[in-house]
């Protein structure tokens, strides 16, 4: 490669890296706040917690002879 070709080449590659770095940035921005406050209030715990207790009551219903789903 002649070295203009490689100039313009690291010129690109350092424009990249710079884009890529504000998109980032810019997204860690944006779901900091919500997703954040959505796992400090627990949100997400409900709808794991629920599936685990469904989960527990059919293997109970199972073992006393309940019907299976």
């Amino acid at each position: 490669m002649t070295e203009s070709a490689k100039k313009v080449a690291q010129q690109a590659e350092d424009q990249l890296e710079k884009v890529a770095q504000d998109v980032r940035e810019r997204f860690d921005r944006i779901t900091e706040g919500r997703f954040t406050d959505r796992i400090t209030n627990g949100r997400f715990a409900d709808q794991v917690d629920h599936g685990i207790d469904q989960g527990r009551r059919e293997v109970k219903s199972r073992e006393q002879g309940g019907s299976e789903r």
